[in-house]
C-alpha cells in the first residue's frame, strides 16, 4: 500500500474565487509542490500517475458533515471532465456531473449543521480510455441513513426527494400518488 498526498482543506463557507477554470488550467500539467496545495494538484496528480504508470488510482475525500467532501468530490470530477479534453460527442464528463443533484436529491437532508448534508456515503469510479479522456462513470451508493426516513431530530429534515415530490404534487404525472404538502403527510418514502 503506498499513500500518496494527503491535503487538509476547510470549508470556508462561501464562494471563493479559487475553483474556476483558469485555476483549473494553471493547475494542469504542473508537478506536485509547484503551485499552492489545492483539490486540483491532488487531482492533477493522480491524474499523471494514472497516465505516466497506467494504474488506477484513487482519491479518498473524508470529513465531518458539512466539511466540504461532496463540494470537494464534484470540483476533482470537473477537473478531470477539464483536463481530459474528452471528445464532445461522448460527454460523457456532462453526465457524470449532471448525476450529481440526482444522488443529492435522494440521500441528502437539512441537518442542524449543513442544509444540504449527505446522509450517505459514495464511491465514484471514473473509467478513462487509453488517451485518458473519460468513457463512463459507476457510482455506488452505501450505509444510507435509514431512520431519516420516519425520524427526525428538531430542525432536521427527511431526504430532499420527499419535499420535492410533496411540492410537484399537483403536476399531472404525479396526481396519481395521492401527495399533500409535506407538513400533514405520514408518507414515508423509502
Amino acid at each position: 500500500l503506498v499513500v500518496g498526498i494527503i491535503l487538509v482543506a476547510i470549508n470556508p463557507y462561501k464562494q471563493l474565487p479559487i475553483y474556476g477554470d483558469a485555476i483549473i488550467h494553471a493547475y494542469s500539467g504542473q508537478n506536485m509542490g509547484d503551485m499552492d496545495p489545492h483539490i486540483f494538484a491532488v487531482a492533477e496528480e493522480a491524474y499523471k500517475q494514472m497516465a505516466r504508470n497506467n494504474k488506477n488510482q484513487s482519491i479518498i475525500v473524508s470529513g465531518e458533515s458539512g466539511a466540504g467532501k461532496t463540494v470537494s468530490a464534484r470540483y476533482t470530477m470537473r477537473y478531470f471532465a477539464t483536463v481530459s479534453k474528452s471528445s464532445s460527442n461522448a460527454r460523457v464528463e456532462d453526465k457524470v456531473l449532471a448525476s450529481n443533484p440526482i444522488t443529492e436529491a435522494v440521500g441528502n437532508a437539512k441537518t442542524t449543521r449543513n442544509d444540504n448534508s449527505s446522509r450517505f456515503g459514495k464511491y465514484t469510479e471514473i473509467s478513462f480510455d487509453q488517451s485518458y479522456q473519460i468513457i463512463g462513470a459507476n457510482m455506488r451508493t452505501y450505509l444510507l441513513e435509514k431512520s431519516r426516513v420516519v425520524f427526525q431530530s428538531e430542525n432536521e429534515r427527511n431526504y430532499h426527494i420527499f419535499y420535492q415530490l410533496c411540492a410537484s404534487a399537483m403536476q399531472p404525472e404525479f396526481k396519481h400518488l395521492k401527495l399533500g404538502r409535506s407538513q400533514e403527510s405520514n408518507l414515508l418514502f423509502i
